[in-house]
């Protein structure tokens, strides 16, 4: 996508007549440098290519920054975004002054000379003041979203500069979808009072509110960031009017809670009434580790979302790389997302059986075969335990190939360490182990020969006199190794440790081939071994211990 040197938040509205109109934040330097401002693009083969950058701000007037676009009924795009109207210099100019927009009417290829104003009201939260006047410090990270005749958008407002004392406000309009005259627009700040929304146990940063509609009229959630290592949520039965108390987000009513940084978290409805929800999948508290992207899926069920076990839903070979501020593109039954690493930003496809995967955890029974290389259970693995069982060779991990060990297991003993499963051979110890630690819990270790790797299952989540369902994913293509246990992602909270899922050496060649030994009197049973000489989605691990549990049942 075009830019200058700085590129942020690239979000992209769909015409009718299928242009895409991307609006984001460029400037020459780097971000909060002067000559920040707003710009368009025009893609008229779904992002394949763009128009070079047409500005709907100066780069040489007053800052203007992290605009939102809007497309109404009769074909005027609306850019929302903060503007230092009155020029006050605290430092970064980026975040405080008006909240501004400017409509195209044409498609995006030229923006209305005069700005309009939203009217910001004055809350508890504006503390700040330049020569006795309120300073508002704000930006907004939501797409708008129409509900029937309405549209509703969410920002941040900030009681210290810099990025302090955060809590979340939106705007609601009941007639910007139909009327041409922008100066009879009718605006209301919500929530009503004086605070915004927010929980006072979550400190300080409570940033990047945006906003999904529920099946209900007026039903809405609110998702934004924190330091405490999660996303909150937040939500409204009466349009925004009031909201409850905000809480951290999980992946269902007293379930586990889901992990996220100091990063943007972002929600959006499909089409389909179902979920996705952007996020990174670790416990940190800062701006870093962005990368890789990680995708749930959310279904609805009274009234409250539930989500889906994650995927990778993108990654970047450096992994100091990060990718964040994403809009979602929705045509019939395909999907893009748009991203940025704050320099480049980009548009990708999404594999349409990735959403359906993410959708169909909560119900899909169905074992996976593709890529099944060994399967033993009952007989085939009681001779496995006296004569081993051959073990294909597999992908090549430095040529993004990958694996996954599939085990359901019994276990009476999780005193370690102690090899259970080891296909190592020659004196060099190529081959995959899994063992047990000296913690309580397994580990799996791959090598080539020369390079290796490692990752264990989070601790306590393996409990002796209990049978388990333990999936180990070994992907090359982020260099990520990955556990799912008993159908639940393991995400580092229990171990306790900041990511769930580690990486390793992306120059680890082939592990495969040779012959699996499963060594006697371990503590640990094996009732089925399974071996796939491609990674599986998360999904696909849901799924397989979907249907073994099924099978115990019946």
């Amino acid at each position: 996508m075009p830019a200058l040197k700085y590129a942020d938040q690239p979000y992209v509205t769909v015409t009718p007549s299928g242009r895409w109109v991307c609006v984001l934040t460029t400037g020459k330097g780097r971000e909060g440098a002067g000559g920040q401002h707003v710009a368009a693009a025009v893609s008229n083969d779904r992002g394949k290519t763009w128009s070079k950058l047409i500005a709907i701000e100066s780069p040489d007037g007053p800052s203007a920054s992290w605009a939102c676009p809007l497309l109404t009924r009769f074909g005027r795009i609306y850019a929302f975004y903060t503007y230092n109207g009155d020029k006050v210099h605290l430092g970064r100019d980026d975040t405080h002054g008006w909240y501004a927009f400017k409509y195209s009417d044409d498609g995006g290829r030229t923006w209305s000379k005069q700005r309009h104003r939203l009217p910001m009201r004055t809350t508890t939260c504006d503390t700040i003041r330049h020569k006795g006047k309120v300073v508002h410090h704000f930006w907004g990270i939501c797409k708008p979203i129409t509900v029937g005749d309405t549209v509703y958008f969410s920002f941040t407002k900030l009681g210290k500069y810099f990025l302090g004392e955060g809590e979340g406000w939106l705007f609601r309009s009941d007639n910007i979808l139909t009327e041409k005259d922008p100066t009879k627009i009718r605006w209301e700040m919500l929530p009503k009072g004086s605070g915004g929304i927010k929980n006072a146990k979550f400190g300080s940063v409570q940033e990047e509110h945006n906003l999904a509609s529920l099946s209900k009229p007026g039903h809405l959630a609110c998702v934004y960031r924190t330091t405490k290592g999660f996303p909150a949520i937040s939500y409204t039965r009466n349009g925004g009017t009031t909201w409850s108390e905000p809480k951290a987000m999980r992946y269902s009513p007293g379930g586990r809670i889901i992990r996220h940084p100091r990063a943007c978290p972002k929600i959006w409805r499909c089409g389909n009434g179902k979920f996705l929800f952007w996020c990174h999948q670790h416990g940190g508290k800062t701006y870093a580790d962005r990368n890789p992207v990680w995708l749930c899926g959310g279904v609805e069920v009274e009234g409250v979302i539930r989500w889906s076990q994650p995927e990778i839903l993108l990654y970047h070979d450096n992994p100091k790389k990060r990718m964040s501020y994403p809009d979602l593109i929705e045509i019939k039954d395909r999907y893009w997302v748009t991203e940025t690493e704050k320099e480049v930003a980009r548009v990708h496809e999404i594999d349409p059986s990735l959403l359906s995967g993410l959708w169909s955890q909560f119900d899909c029974k169905t074992e996976t075969k593709r890529g099944l290389v060994v399967d033993l259970s009952g007989k085939q693995l009681a001779r496995a335990r006296r004569n081993g069982a051959p073990l294909p060779k597999l992908g090549d991990l430095s040529q993004r190939g990958g694996f996954t060990i599939d085990m359901r297991i019994r276990i009476s003993n999780l005193k370690g360490p102690q090899v259970i499963v080891d296909s190592r051979q020659g004196g060099k110890g190529k081959g995959i182990t899994v063992a047990k630690t000296k913690d309580g819990t397994l580990e799996i270790s791959f090598s080539d020969g020369v390079r290796s790797g490692r990752w264990c299952v989070d601790k306590g989540l393996l409990k002796t006199g209990r049978r388990h369902h333990v999936v180990f994913i070994v992907d090359g293509g982020p260099g990520v190794v990955s556990c799912v246990v008993d159908g639940q992602f393991c995400d580092g909270a229990t171990h306790p440790r900041q990511f769930g899922w580690g990486r390793f050496d992306r120059r680890i060649g082939s592990v495969g081939g040779g012959r699996i030994k499963l060594p006697p009197d371990t503590g640990v049973e094996i009732v089925r071994l399974r071996v796939y000489d491609r990674y599986l989605r998360t999904s696909e691990a849901v799924a397989n211990f979907r249907a073994l549990a099924d099978q115990n049942s019946n």
